[in-house]
């Protein structure tokens, strides 16, 4: 089936974004009105020619999701693992084609393949509970910030949100520096897609995640902790609340988890030594 036969997928499923017609409804009248939507599309990443799990995703930035994922997932140990990535349109949407080594694949497939992703999956091949559950390796202690910079990288990631800005509709993640600037951001309907592109982005450019903190707009579930101590990040900042097993998995693989920062407030629920205010107050 050639892609423009497609019921679901369509001419615009390569692009981030599309103007969309709509009426609106104001008591009992109706305009005809337009406004920019975001795209969803099926991402299957492939590996070693077997598919292994289709993610609905943002088509941008798919380079950086294959690696993040990857790595993310356990699948190799580090960006270099990967061999070949290509990004290749398909009728049913488009295929990350990726080449691991014959031991990685075989590790590979040991877990479920064929599975179906709702938008930004977390749990993608996995079989036992075990597996969903399990505790990175502690990660180092070398980072510290200011409370100012982690106000600064979570307001500058906002406003670089050029599709979410648009659409009202994508999550957003990005890497800042110690003193709160943004050098990455990615974008992605779904949360767990756009930490992946940002970890991803991190590694194809040989950057070593522990060398600042990742702050994302969405809540700060257990998967988005376990994604990022994969990688290092010592310090993961989040503008929604955290889940009680998100709280307990920072605590266990010594990460700093921040929620609810808006503005010039936060809370840190575990590991607080990272964020170094400038003065406290003590409750009464």
């Amino acid at each position: 089936m050639a892609v423009t036969d497609h019921p679901l997928v369509g001419l615009g499923y390569a692009r981030p974004s599309e103007r969309r017609d709509f009426v609106r409804l104001q008591g009992r009248y109706a305009t005809s009105e337009s406004a920019i939507v975001a795209e969803e599309v099926p991402v299957a990443l492939v590996y070693n020619g077997r598919p292994y799990v289709v993610v609905m995703g943002t088509p941008t930035d798919l380079e950086d999701l294959a690696v993040g994922f990857s790595v993310t997932e356990g699948i190799v140990a580090g960006a270099s693992d990967l061999r070949r990535v290509d990004v290749v349109r398909a009728s049913h949407g488009i295929e990350v084609q990726m080449q691991v080594s014959a031991e990685d694949a075989e590790r590979l497939g040991d877990r479920a393949r064929g599975l179906v992703s709702r938008t930004g999956c977390g749990l993608c091949g996995v079989e036992t509970i075990g597996d969903a559950l399990r505790v990175p390796a502690v990660v180092g202690s070398t980072l510290f910030v200011s409370p100012d910079a982690l106000w600064k990288a979570a307001s500058e990631l906002s406003g670089r949100q050029t599709i979410n800005n648009e659409t009202s509709t994508v999550h957003g993640a990005g890497w800042a520096t110690p003193d709160g600037d943004l050098h990455i951001v990615r974008e992605d309907v779904g949360r767990h897609n756009a930490l992946d592109k940002v970890l991803g982005a991190l590694a194809r450019g040989g950057r070593a995640a522990s060398d600042g903190f990742v702050v994302v707009t969405s809540r700060a579930s257990y998967e988005m902790v376990q994604k990022a101590a994969m990688c290092g990040v010592e310090l993961l900042a989040a503008i929604s609340r955290p889940t009680g097993l998100a709280i307990r998995f920072a605590d266990a693989a010594n990460v700093t988890l921040a929620a609810l920062v808006r503005g010039e407030s936060g809370n840190v629920y575990c590991h607080p030594h990272r964020i170094s205010p400038t003065q406290s107050r003590s409750m009464t």
